[in-house]
């Protein structure tokens, strides 16, 4: 019996350790699957821009569209949530001139935040 409370013992121990990195990486991960997804984004507005000539007003143009030169849909499925289950913003125009605005939140799904509540903009 004693050696059987050892062993759980040595097991508590290791999984303590082992653990924090593994939700560590998670986060990482996340992060990485959002960013993914917003590449995926910026090549369909980029073609849905050729076609039309100009960005659509929201993510679901690239899904369904009325313009004469609409030749999508641009992505393959729905758009979906970002990784924790939030919405992706998106804005036309962007800030600063740019033609538009793809973000996540993170993990928090407010704006601001650090290491995994960071928002993430794709340029």
């Amino acid at each position: 019996m004693m050696e059987l409370l050892i062993v759980i013992v040595i097991l508590g121990l290791l999984a303590s350790l082992v653990a924090p990195k593994f939700f560590n990486k998670l986060g990482t991960a996340e992060r990485g699957v959002a960013a993914t997804q917003m590449s995926a984004f910026e090549t369909a507005l980029d073609t849905y821009r050729l076609d039309i000539g100009q960005y659509p007003q929201t993510l679901d143009a690239l899904r369904k569209g009325e313009h004469p030169r609409w030749d999508g849909p641009y992505l393959p499925k729905d758009i979906p949530l970002d990784p924790w289950g939030n919405p992706y913003i998106y804005k036309v125009p962007g800030n600063d001139g740019a033609p538009y605005l793809l973000m996540s939140y993170g993990a928090d799904g407010k704006q601001g935040g650090e290491d995994s509540n960071k928002d993430i903009m794709h340029k």
